[in-house]
């Protein structure tokens, strides 16, 4: 249920190859939120997907810069093979002013502050990122083929203020350490 951390966020990444600055493709760019669950009963309950879509982003390959932001408003429980029903209790909580509190933190943002080059097609891209108030630095391995940024990266709910849900009194929980997964497209 606390899968929109995450989202946090993509947040989170991206590299360079080009020499030019561009606008992101934001429809065909993917951010995917990971959740996983624990606890005595977390077998009676199931994992979580969330699409965190872009509401804006640049990159400037040339001065090596990479901006992405979020609305926290509009991620998405996928949670495939659960109902309808199901997802939106979900999201709700994910929603709420317990978890990602868009009313208060409407914006997740992440702003590269340097990036390194490990090879060709591959960098280490350091930046800030901020989800539900706090600014924390990240750092993001990302590749480059096909002219798409990929990679993943592991960040913990409580670095951002969120406490992981928890439910029948911890029977089943959330995990604080959340996946986000990304492909990041630039425009043509």
């Amino acid at each position: 249920m606390n899968k929109s951390i995450c989202f946090t966020m993509f947040l989170l990444t991206l590299s360079f190859s080009s020499a030019y600055a561009a606008d992101l493709d934001l429809a065909a760019s993917k951010i995917t939120v990971r959740v996983d669950k624990s606890g005595l009963f977390a077998a009676f309950a199931h994992n979580h997907t969330i699409s965190a879509p872009l509401a804006s982003g640049k990159l400037d390959a040339e001065k090596r810069i990479v901006e992405l932001k979020f609305r926290s408003q509009d991620m998405k429980v996928l949670d495939p093979g659960t109902s309808d029903s199901e997802r939106s209790t979900i999201e709700s909580t994910m929603k709420s002013d317990k978890v990602l509190d868009p009313a208060r933190f409407p914006e997740i943002a992440f702003a590269s502050t340097s990036v390194e080059t490990t090879d060709t097609k591959r960098y280490l891209v350091h930046g800030s990122l901020t989800l539900h108030g706090v600014t924390r630095p990240v750092e993001l391995s990302v590749s480059f083929a096909e002219s798409h940024y990929t990679g993943k990266v592991t960040l913990k709910q409580t670095d951002f203020n969120i406490t992981p849900v928890k439910i029948a009194g911890g029977a089943v929980r959330v995990k604080d350490p959340i996946e986000i997964v990304f492909d990041i497209v630039p425009s043509k």
